[in-house]
């Protein structure tokens, strides 16, 4: 048959068999070099077609100042305000308002985030809530760049119409699994 496809395991044989063969010569590395490449030309490797995924324009590393929340002030001695957010001092005395040493710190502009990297995901996109199609439609110039969410409110068709759509623009999705059943076949 012409397009049998050769199994996987085909060039593997070969390159294991000749490891073999020429083990005691202690030219393993020469062997290596020669037939490994050959497990990846196999016709069954070569037919397989992924689809890529859009890689986001920039790459560059995101650094957090500070990954901890800022804890409120006494939040150690009231366990009712224990896993509350921060709140800013107000006391007239209090030290963490006044910035004493050893006092807990407070949130300030200096822990702020990098401009080029502020609010991106770390799949390094940023992230744009997307209720239906026309609105996805405004990221085709931005694909690159920005990332669409599907709204918790998009129902299973509606979210369906726009992962179709976003695969044809070529727009990540970030949950494009949610709420997506497989078709039953009738």
């Amino acid at each position: 048959m012409k397009n049998e496809r050769v199994p996987p395991f085909f060039p593997l044989f070969f390159f294991f068999s000749f490891v073999f063969l020429f083990r005691w010569w202690g030219n393993v590395s020469k062997i290596f070099d020669i037939f490994y490449p050959l497990i990846f030309l196999s016709k069954s490797r070569l037919n397989f077609e992924k689809k890529m995924a859009t890689k986001p324009l920039t790459t560059k590393t995101i650094v957090k100042k500070r990954t901890k929340k800022f804890a409120r002030h006494q939040a150690d001695l009231f366990k009712r305000i224990a896993r509350t957010s921060w709140r800013k001092p107000k006391g007239i005395d209090g030290r963490v308002r006044r910035r004493f040493k050893g006092a807990i710190p407070m949130p300030s502009i200096g822990y702020g985030s990098d401009k080029k990297t502020r609010n991106v995901h770390p799949n390094g996109f940023k992230s744009v809530v997307v209720n239906n199609v026309s609105e996805l439609e405004m990221l085709m110039m931005h694909n690159r760049t920005y990332a669409a969410t599907i709204g918790h409110s998009v129902s299973t068709r509606g979210r369906q119409e726009i992962i179709n759509r976003a695969e044809q623009l070529a727009i990540r999705v970030t949950n494009a699994a949610a709420r997506l059943r497989a078709e039953e076949d009738a």
